[in-house]
């Protein structure tokens, strides 16, 4: 009996130690479109993007002061990158500022300027730099 008890106790300090490990070690998403692609029509559009990244922004906006900081960030964007996002060089990215961002970076992914990415525009280095804001 109490071997069992030791079990179920270490099974469930696992369980709880692998629902603590950080983001970068969880498995990210195989398929971004299917992760985006809201309508399910095969594509990402920039509606679809700004959708994502609004719900993103209102998720890490800890601190509620209605902007992302460096800290909230989370490796998102350099330091050279959040300076050139932030117009009023307060150190912190607006809900707009943030969204301008993604804007930016979707159209820098769709060279085809077709308005929507597909698997192969994802995979580019523009792709995956908005991939990478949007994870």
């Amino acid at each position: 009996m109490l071997v069992h008890r030791k079990l179920f106790l270490v099974a469930v300090a696992s369980s709880l130690l692998v629902g603590t490990l950080p983001a970068s070690s969880k498995p990210r998403h195989a398929n971004p479109i299917k992760m985006l692609d809201t309508d399910n029509d095969g594509t990402v559009d920039l509606t679809e993007a700004k959708k994502a990244a609004s719900a993103l922004f209102d998720k890490l906006e800890g601190d509620h002061d209605g902007t992302l900081d460096k800290r909230e960030l989370a490796g998102r964007l350099s330091a050279k990158e959040l300076d050139a996002a932030d117009p009023d060089h307060d150190g912190t990215l607006t809900k707009e500022e943030f969204l301008a961002v993604v804007e930016k970076r979707f159209k820098a992914a769709d060279p085809d300027n077709d308005g929507t990415l597909d698997a192969k525009e994802f995979n580019s280095r523009a792709g995956k730099a908005l991939l990478r804001l949007l994870r």
